[in-house]
């Protein structure tokens, strides 16, 4: 397929008032790029947007959108087919996490979780997917996580949304390769953005030890600037990559994974403790 081209195209960006998002709309918007934005921070959302014009986007249009809503997005897709004519790359990056074992999870906050990391996934990709189709030469890229190769204790909801995304990502993949329609996951570790300090914390927690966790984790592993891995996102997608694999820890869990998959996690934590790293 050829090289994905950005000038005057149009991008549907989730997940877009912060973090990558944020530094994936800039990017882009220094390419530029049109550019429509969805996140339920208002506030974020327009700072981003003007910021957007500022460095060359022809146009912005935002939305604001709580994505653990369960709408269908028919309504933002005939909207913006009916604005910009159509998408040409949409990018899933919006996404959540939750604290707690598994069982101490409640199940409304695994459904939560998943409606925000996988189900809007899916939905913002069948209502766009006309779009793209008829647009030759399109892009789909769906935010997977380190996650999304590996699968540590304590993160079990994040862990399954991340692996299903990866499976959409890759089947969807195949099934568009002869539409000349692109897809390509991105798997970061370590990216300094709010995720784990935001995280929702679920079930009983009365010592605060799971916030504790999550700011130190933010705190010393949470290392790569947003806009870093933004400009490599975007190289992925010029280049027509299926898979970004983000910080080398993402890519020493994809190595230690395919070498010992049943014993990765016990290799891991005897790494991690010989060189006093955290570990989820």
């Amino acid at each position: 397929m050829r090289r994905f081209a950005f000038a005057n195209r149009t991008c549907v960006l989730t997940g877009a008032a912060g973090g990558i998002g944020a530094a994936l709309a800039i990017e882009l918007a220094k390419r530029r790029m049109v550019l429509v934005l969805v996140d339920r921070n208002a506030d974020g959302l327009a700072e981003v947007a003007a910021l957007a014009r500022e460095v060359g986007a022809p146009d912005v249009a935002t939305y604001v959108i709580d994505l653990a809503d369960g709408g269908d997005r028919r309504d933002l897709a005939a909207e913006v087919a009916s604005r910009f004519g159509g998408t040409d790359l949409l990018i899933n990056n919006a996404g959540v996490t939750l604290m707690g074992t598994f069982e101490q999870n409640t199940m409304a906050d695994f459904d939560w979780l998943l409606e925000i990391n996988l189900h809007a996934v899916i939905r913002m990709t069948k209502a766009f997917l006309p779009q793209l189709v008829a647009r030759p030469g399109s892009h789909i890229v769906n935010l997977s996580s380190m996650f999304g190769l590996i699968a540590p204790p304590g993160q079990v909801a994040y862990v399954t949304s991340k692996f299903a995304v990866r499976g959409f990502t890759d089947a969807l993949r195949n099934e568009l390769a002869s539409r000349e329609v692109g897809a390509t996951v991105v798997h970061p570790g370590g990216i300094k953005t709010n995720i784990a300090v935001n995280a929702r914390i679920s079930g009983d927690d009365p010592a605060g030890e799971q916030a504790t966790q999550a700011r130190r984790f933010a705190e010393t592993a949470l290392t790569m600037p947003a806009e870093e891995a933004a400009r490599l996102i975007v190289a992925a997608v010029q280049a027509r990559k299926p898979r970004l694999l983000i910080t080398k820890e993402a890519k020493a869990a994809d190595w230690l994974v395919r070498i010992t998959p049943t014993r990765w996690w016990s290799v891991a934590q005897q790494l991690a403790k010989r060189r006093d790293l955290p570990h989820p």
